[in-house]
């Protein structure tokens, strides 16, 4: 690590390549010379990542478009890594040498008046080697002689080396510094400020070492008091001008020697090298194991080929003895059939003597059957008479009921004919709501084409028009003359409330179209407290409730944002639960212009002195700065707007007195967004977090969060550089009348 003043020579002694010069050759290249020679290409390996710390951001040079590399700390050993750092593997001096021309042509320079090449940022090049303790020969040959179960892992033996060359520390007054190289030079100082308390502490054996003031102390926290050894280079000026510089770079090194470094040898199993190993003995059993597959596929074959003789040995042997069997078993079927034919002989002459015998009790037994015969024909007849009566019992039943229904029909077509009557009434009423829907999306779109002048009070007017509506107006409308929108209560008494009742209709589409219209009235001022009085405001928060429709929530939250425009409305629509509705719509919704909508909503409570607390309460505050997560530009200015009203409600609160202690936003956590979006390229963005950021400056309780949270910076900016006179004026009379301000301005020797 090279330490001292700019210009003395640290980038020389560690960085010079020595093209021209070869004695010339700094550290970095020495370094590398001796590393490869003393190590094997074939088993060995060197990668190589060249970093610099500029602004306390840590940028690739091998890279240049990652410019925000983090720092990883392992929970248990506590190394310090870099994964997201580039890293090249080295396989000669020349390539070494290109990657470090290629990290010099990145590294950030200036012109000042001590250096002409002065460097703005600490270089770090991070060389690691991984060196195998025992060569690839015995490792073949422990392969050969072992078994799987005795095979360990051969032991790599790991090294890192870091090259530091430190950005020389400066006095602004001899270095000339100005602009954004005077901040340069504050965060160079700074970081070296920080690696000094690192090293005081490490000397005095102090229990606690600040190394987390700094990225660079953090990066080098193993090399002072850890495990490594380190090598520190001290660079000093020879003029008597910078007596003081010098001294204190001695100091430096005097301080730094007494610190005492505990060196170990990492070491670890080389688990690479032990699977391939394992993959060559793997590949060996899965040939022998193929080999002995063979063979047993062989051997089955040939005991295959053995059963199949055998079986045919059997087959001809049980063929035969089956023709034997069969031949027997056709001679005992023979003499079989030859004595069953003489028993059935027996048997007939014995069933003809008995008939013959039993032929007197057979006749009775007919003249019997005779009789139950005709007992059965007497009571079929009884029967069919039986039947008859019933089918005709059954016909005149039939007549007298045929005569009932066409009774009953006349009445049913009455009813039908009333019903018929009822539905040619209802599509009438439907024809002419459709037309006073058609009406009413004209007015819209005439509204919309008003100067912007007409409309600048309201920036939510950009609803959907009433699409559908316009086709039906063609057929419904040509007779009718267009009555005005802020006229519509006083043509139909009915008409809004019609309107309102579509909203509880089971068609989505009559109720987004409904919506659509109540959102359109509710932009012209004169519309709102009819609507309000007509019970609009619940309906269209009953609406952001049921439904999950993200159209319906974004007109509908339109709609209330129109109506919160009324400070009357405000009050009502927190007293009906609205804010609570709004946050969980926020929540909820995904699509920007939602998010739009209701983030106006809540910005325009937000400008109402008396809803204060309860915004906050009730989750609303909560919601608008939660909207921030869709990033979308026309969410992102509600959000802007809402925090500038609500900052300066509480401005005003604060100069009346009724308010005291820390501003809610910074309770809240909006501090850091607000000063993030600062200097927004957004114009409106831009223009209201400027507003809310002079609001809060306004209360002097509130200055030491915003100075620790850098919005001091922004306050200075907007009073030279913003493009309103009144909030250019607004941040220059805050930063005059705030005594804390006045302080910290004195002590970083800033003029307002």
């Amino acid at each position: 690590m090279a330490y001292g003043q700019t210009g003395t020579g640290k980038t020389y002694t560690l960085g010079r390549l020595g093209d021209e010069d070869t004695s010339a050759r700094g550290i970095m290249v020495r370094a590398m010379e001796d590393i490869l020679a003393n190590i094997s290409p074939e088993t060995d390996s060197i990668s190589v990542s060249f970093l610099q710390l500029y602004m306390e951001s840590i940028q690739d040079l091998l890279n240049p478009a990652n410019d925000n590399i983090s720092i990883v700390e392992d929970q248990k050993t506590g190394d310090v890594s870099l994964p997201g750092a580039t890293v090249c593997e080295i396989r000669d001096q020349q390539s070494f040498i290109q990657l470090l021309r290629l990290g010099e042509a990145h590294r950030i320079a200036a012109n000042t008046k001590l250096n002409t090449e002065s460097s703005r940022s600490h270089a770090l090049l991070m060389v690691h080697v991984k060196k195998s303790v025992v060569d690839r020969d015995e490792f073949c040959l422990e392969a050969q002689n072992c078994s799987i179960g005795n095979l360990r892992p051969p032991i790599l033996r790991k090294g890192k080396l870091i090259v530091v060359d430190l950005a020389g520390s400066e006095h602004i007054h001899k270095s000339g510094s100005e602009g954004h190289m005077l901040e340069e030079a504050k965060s160079i100082n700074l970081s070296l400020s920080a690696l000094g308390k690192c090293i005081n502490a490490l000397a005095e054996n102090s229990p606690h070492v600040p190394v987390r003031d700094s990225k660079l102390t953090r990066l080098l926290k193993d090399s002072f008091g850890g495990t490594s050894r380190t090598s520190l280079v001290v660079t000093i000026g020879p003029s008597p001008r910078h007596r003081a510089e010098t001294a204190s770079t001695i100091m430096f090194g005097q301080r730094a020697m007494k610190v005492e470094n505990m060196l170990k040898i990492k070491e670890e199993f080389d688990y690479k090298s032990l699977a391939k190993r394992l993959e060559m003995e793997i590949d060996k059993l899965m040939t022998e194991n193929e080999r002995q597959l063979k063979v047993y596929e062989n051997e089955i074959e040939r005991i295959r080929l053995e059963a199949q003789k055998r079986v045919a040995e059997a087959e001809g042997n049980y063929v035969e003895a089956l023709e034997e069997e069969k031949t027997k078993c056709q001679m005992d079927y023979m003499e079989s059939i030859k004595r069953l034919e003489e028993k059935w002989t027996i048997n007939q002459q014995k069933h003809a003597i008995n008939a013959e015998i039993n032929n007197g009790a057979g006749n009775e037994k007919v003249a019997e059957l005779k009789r139950l015969l005709q007992d059965e024909v007497c009571l079929r007849k009884a029967a069919e008479d039986e039947i008859q009566k019933i089918k005709n019992q059954l016909y005149r039943f039939s007549k007298m009921e045929l005569a009932g229904r066409n009774s009953d029909g006349f009445s049913i077509h009455q009813v039908l004919e009333e019903e018929s009557c009822q539905k040619k009434k209802l599509e009438e009423e439907v024809r002419v709501l459709r037309s006073l829907l058609a009406q009413i999306s004209i007015e819209a779109h005439q509204f919309r084409s008003y100067p912007d002048g007409s409309n600048s009070a309201n920036p939510l007017l950009g609803l959907d028009s009433l699409e559908p509506l316009n086709q039906m107006r063609s057929r419904d409308c040509n007779n009718g003359e267009r009555a005005s929108i802020t006229n519509l209560h006083e043509q139909d008494v009915v008409g809004l409330q019609k309107i309102l009742s579509l909203l509880q209709s089971e068609d989505a589409n009559v109720r987004t179209h409904a919506v659509k219209v109540v959102a359109n009235l509710a932009a012209e001022e004169g519309n709102q407290e009819k609507i309000v009085e007509a019970g609009g405001l619940t309906s269209l928060l009953m609406l952001l409730r049921t439904y999950d429709d993200e159209t319906i929530h974004r007109i509908a939250a339109g709609a209330i944002a129109n109506l919160a425009m009324n400070e009357a409305n405000q009050e009502l629509i927190m007293a009906q639960g609205g804010i609570c509705q709004l946050a969980m719509t926020a929540t909820d919704a995904e699509d920007p212009q939602t998010l739009r909508m209701v983030a106006g909503a809540i910005a325009n409570l937000c400008g109402n002195d008396k809803l204060q607390m309860r915004l906050r309460s009730e989750g609303g505050m909560k919601a608008l700065l939660g909207m921030v997560r869709c990033r979308h530009p026309d969410v992102l200015s509600q959000v802007a707007r809402g925090i500038a009203n609500f900052a300066k409600c509480e401005s005003r609160a604060s100069s009346q007195g009724s308010r005291h202690g820390r501003s809610l936003l910074i309770d809240d956590g909006a501090l850091p967004w607000i000063v993030q979006n600062a200097n927004s390229e957004a114009s409106l963005i831009r223009r209201h977090v400027e507003l809310a950021l002079c609001h809060l400056a306004q209360h002097e309780v509130n200055a030491k969060d915003m100075i620790s949270r850098g919005a001091l910076w922004e306050l200075v900016r907007i009073s030279r550089d913003c493009s309103r006179a009144d909030i250019r004026a607004l941040a220059r009379r805050t930063l005059t009348s705030s005594s804390t301000f006045q302080s910290e301005l004195r002590r970083l020797r800033i003029e307002v």
